[in-house]
């Protein structure tokens, strides 16, 4: 699938009637700017001083000028009124009750994504079916955060005790990237999402894939990380389904080696990168919530490829 950063080339109904309005309006600011710039040119030629001239007639009120620079401004304001109410009304309809498919929580400085109605848990990658909208309930446990993904339509903030909803739909398959766009402490910028839309038939494969319990390592390395994840600190903050792992401080890893990124897009999932981050998240991303263990080189090695068998 292709990743597209750009703002332009929108891919859901929201984001183009959004685009649709931002470009209307930079038309009529362009225009407004002529007119102006326009009548200042002619009043500056038109009008200026002459060798001998006294000074110029004293005009005090103008009944149809005052009428037209009161009733163009104020028509103005009321077409822009309409067309930003029939921009609300597709980025912004009305829920009517209707529960969400998944819930999104921001948390410093990383997401979590709870399908609750499929019953999983995962991270910092939404999946959704194409040319179906879902609503998303957001959330946050700390500060207030800000959903964005840039082609897909409006921000929304998620604000602390407060629960609010975005309908989000993409019109064609793709991986769409976003962030956090409110500034929320010190790894803001490494709070990075990814939404990805599927066809129908993709979306529920992956539905199914993630509900599953990943079966348990057969491989002498990954049974010692499984082991050592239970005896170290990784089972107070992480869950994994199917196993006595069921903290939620940190991000659900049942399916931690299906994901494309770690650390909320600060890195991509690789067996390189997995090594780089357990063996000093600081370094990677500081200020983090995971501190540098200084794991031995054995464990290290155990739980990344215990890590890697959770698909």
């Amino acid at each position: 699938m292709s990743i597209d950063t750009s703002i332009f080339g929108p891919a859901s109904p929201g984001a183009e009637a959004i685009l649709r309005l931002f470009g209307t309006l930079t038309l009529f600011s362009a225009l407004i700017f002529a007119i102006v710039l326009g009548v200042t040119l002619y009043s500056v030629i038109r009008f200026r001083a002459k060798p001998g001239q006294g000074e110029p007639r004293q005009v005090f009120g103008h009944t149809r000028l005052e009428i037209l620079w009161t009733v163009a401004p104020a028509a103005l304001i009321l077409v822009i009124g309409v067309l930003s109410f029939n921009t609300l009304r597709v980025v912004d309809p009305a829920r009517d009750g209707q529960p969400p498919e998944l819930i999104l929580t921001g948390h410093q400085w990383w997401w979590e994504v709870r399908y609750p109605q499929a019953g999983f848990v995962t991270a910092n990658e939404i999946h959704i079916p194409v040319g179906q909208p879902v609503w998303i309930q957001l959330e946050s446990v700390d500060v207030i955060h800000d959903f964005w993904v840039l082609k897909l339509g409006r921000k929304m903030d998620a604000v602390p005790g407060r629960s609010n909803y975005l309908r989000l739909e993409a019109d064609a398959p793709g991986v769409y990237v976003g962030a956090c766009a409110e500034f929320c402490g010190m790894q803001h910028a490494w709070m990075r999402l990814r939404v990805i839309a599927q066809t129908p038939g993709e979306y529920a494969a992956w539905q199914q894939a993630q509900a599953a319990i990943p079966p348990p390592p057969t491989e002498t390395v990954a049974l010692q990380g499984a082991k050592r994840f239970q005896e170290l600190t990784c089972v107070n903050c992480h869950a994994i389904r199917g196993t006595g792992a069921q903290a939620n401080a940190g991000p659900d890893l049942t399916h931690i080696a299906s994901r494309q990124t770690l650390g909320a897009g600060v890195l991509d999932n690789t067996t390189a990168n997995l090594t780089k981050w357990l063996t000093n998240p600081q370094a990677v991303k500081p200020g983090n919530q995971m501190p540098h263990f200084s794991l031995s080189s054995t464990d290290l090695s155990a739980l990344v490829a215990y890590l890697e068998t959770l698909r």
